[in-house]
């Protein structure tokens, strides 16, 4: 009996042995299902409106995805349904060693389904969100182009738009400057004025502090008027009297 039990063992662990090999091939071949996906999206991206069939198209990519999730979805379960039975078989025997043993082969092999499981709806979860970039991607691409396509005459009075708005950036950026140069004179003016205001004030302001020193420099100008005229009086007399004398 422990004979037959062993070889029982023997046959569940080689059973789940080949499946982990196949799902560790399936989703390799799955992972670079999707890298691949990734970087033609990105070279359908990049490509001219002339040039956007890729080698191989979006439609054949998802049914190798739906394929190939599907088999590994398959895979997955019969790795559980052994993964199981091992389990079963271990609560059901009654030989610590053994049992010691087949615990952790089991565990291990549960470890490997769990990290297969992780993986797999990993790269399925980054699959279905590149796809559904994609989707959004193409549908815009789709709208730009028939927007291109068909409204020329829209798309050139959107451009006559521009240009008068550009015009219009530009003329009210003329008039602010000219509005700045004549506030500034304004303030140059204002300044002036006020200099040249200060200056009376404190000229004012020494005439009646010193009214004396005015006086006097008016009396010393009446002084000087009146000794212009003695002075011009007297040349003119000796002038006069010069020429009698000689017509005489």
């Amino acid at each position: 009996q422990h004979f037959g039990s062993s070889r029982w063992t023997d046959q569940l662990r080689k059973q789940a042995r080949q499946l982990e090999n196949e799902l560790d091939l399936k989703l390799v071949s799955f992972s670079k299902l999707c890298t691949s996906y990734s970087h033609s999206s990105a070279r359908d991206g990049r490509r001219d409106s002339s040039d956007t069939t890729p080698l191989l198209n979006g439609s054949s990519q998802d049914r190798m995805f739906e394929t190939m999730a599907i088999e590994i979805e398959q895979l997955l379960a019969r790795l559980t349904g052994v993964n199981d039975k091992m389990a079963e078989y271990t609560n059901s025997t009654g030989v610590p060693s053994l049992n010691t043993a087949l615990m952790h082969t089991l565990q291990r092999h549960r470890d490997i389904l769990q990290d297969y499981t992780h993986e797999f709806h990993k790269t399925k979860a980054n699959f279905t969100a590149i796809r559904e970039r994609e989707n959004l991607m193409g549908s815009v691409r789709k709208d730009i182009e028939s927007y291109k396509s068909g409204s020329g005459v829209n798309n050139r009075r959107t451009e006559l738009f521009l240009k008068e708005h550009d015009h219009l950036r530009n003329s009210d950026r003329l008039i602010e400057e000219t509005i700045s140069i004549a506030m500034a004179t304004k303030e140059n003016m204002t300044s002036q004025r006020g200099m040249l205001k200060s200056i009376h004030s404190k000229m004012n302001t020494l005439a009646n502090r010193f009214p004396a020193v005015n006086s006097l420099i008016q009396r010393i100008n009446l002084r000087k008027r009146r000794d212009s005229l003695i002075l011009g009086g007297v040349i003119g007399i000796c002038t006069i009297l010069l020429l009698l004398y000689a017509f005489h």
